[in-house]
């Protein structure tokens, strides 16, 4: 009996992989188009009053006045209609408009007769009547980027990065002689000062962030940051990518962690620092940048400490490191503070600091890790626990010397 065969349906023809990575695209950029020009959400919107939002993001004082920079952070246009300085009224002019869309910019100069380290208190007020406030802590005048100011903010990092970590540096001698038995002591201590330094930037991070109009999510903003800046030098770690300086010492590799992570929150010191002195916060205080100096001394007894000798007698000697070894360490954790003192001098800007400050974090991070792993083998290899007292009295001295150094700045 024969049978009958039907054809076989054809294959359905596929779209190609472009269109098809494609198409949810525009379909997504077709709807954000309706809602950003159709506005299908007018009747919700019907008679309500403007959201303003109105951020100060610098005020330089100038010999004619004041000088200030505006961000409007709120989702609808802001229109400037007067200006107050210390609860009078005061001309002013303003590019590149009175009114400021949505994350736009307005420099406003404002012409005013201030006094030499007198606060003055600055007030924006829009056509809706809503006021903004901004401060000058002290009127001292900005400074402008020339070489003698370049060479100040030059000098002011070279004396809170530089000069401290060489001088912390200068009791690695005192350090070898403590021997083998004191080692764990050292590297504890070196973990409590990072500590104290992973909270203290982490806390100053947040604080800059606070200042940030909304929509840059400061605090997401500096954690992610500091998310970025560890995964970065986990995978520089796990490639073998630092440096060792001098490669017959085994600390060095640390040692040059050690650095690179209190260089990156050195250059966050410094934006805070140049900026402290460039706004007049600073500008009467030398005892600040004392207090600085004290404060970060302690980073170079850190740095310091994984190039102590370690090895028993009975190994092979290891050779101790070059100084041009120690002038590099000093170099890469210090000298981020000036290029910090520059910017926050001459450029300053918020979203930079809290980006650089959460840079450190992440780096300070990554460094209490490698530290803590050390210590852990060195207690193993010695047959003492981790938590000893020497190792307890060691990290709480640490604790102690970063707040009382801390306590000499803010005093």
């Amino acid at each position: 009996m024969a049978t009958l065969s039907t054809p076989s349906a054809a294959p359905a023809r596929r779209l190609p992989f472009w269109a098809s990575a494609l198409l949810p695209l525009l379909a997504l950029f077709a709807m954000l188009s309706v809602f950003a020009f159709g506005d299908p959400l007018a009747l919700f919107k019907a008679n309500l009053p403007p959201v303003e939002s109105l951020t100060f993001e610098r005020i330089r004082v100038v010999p004619a006045g004041f000088e200030v920079t505006l961000i409007n952070s709120g989702p609808d246009p802001v229109t400037i209609a007067q200006v107050q300085v210390d609860d009078a009224y005061w001309q002013f002019t303003i590019q590149p408009g009175a009114t400021l869309p949505r994350l736009g910019r307005a420099h406003l100069k404002i012409t005013y007769p201030w006094v030499v380290a007198e606060p003055n208190a600055i007030r924006v007020i829009t056509n809706t009547g809503l006021t903004f406030d901004g401060e000058v802590a002290l009127a001292v005048a900005t400074p402008d980027a020339g070489p003698r100011e370049f060479l100040a903010y030059g000098l002011l990092g070279l004396y809170v990065g530089i000069v401290p970590v060489g001088l912390g540096m200068l009791w690695f001698p005192a350090m070898r002689r403590l021997g083998e038995h004191w080692f764990g002591a050292i590297l504890a201590l070196t973990l409590g000062l990072l500590v104290f330094l992973l909270i203290d930037t982490q806390l100053e991070a947040f604080e800059v962030a606070g200042t940030l109009p909304n929509v840059f999510q400061g605090i997401s903003l500096v954690l992610f940051a500091a998310l970025l800046t560890w995964f970065a030098l986990l995978a520089v770690r796990s490639k073998g990518g630092v440096p060792r300086l001098n490669g017959g010492h085994p600390g060095m590799p640390l040692a040059v962690l050690l650095a690179i992570g209190i260089g990156l929150h050195n250059l966050g010191e410094g934006l805070a620092i140049g900026a402290a002195f460039a706004l007049g916060e600073a500008a009467l205080g030398s005892f600040l940048v004392i207090g600085f100096t004290l404060h970060n001394v302690t980073e170079g007894v850190a740095i310091a400490a994984p190039l102590v000798p370690r090895g028993r007698s009975s190994e092979p000697a290891i050779r101790p490191p070059r100084l041009t070894n120690f002038v590099g360490l000093v170099v890469l954790a210090g000298a981020p503070a000036i290029l910090g003192a520059w910017i926050g001098g001459f450029v300053f800007s918020p979203i930079l600091t809290a980006i650089f400050l959460g840079v450190g974090v992440g780096a300070i991070w990554q460094v209490i890790v490698e530290v803590g792993q050390f210590l852990r083998r060195h207690a193993q290899r010695e047959g003492e626990p981790l938590v000893s007292w020497g190792n307890v009295g060691g990290f709480l001295f640490g604790l102690a010397i970063m707040y009382l150094t801390a306590f000499l700045v803010s005093f």
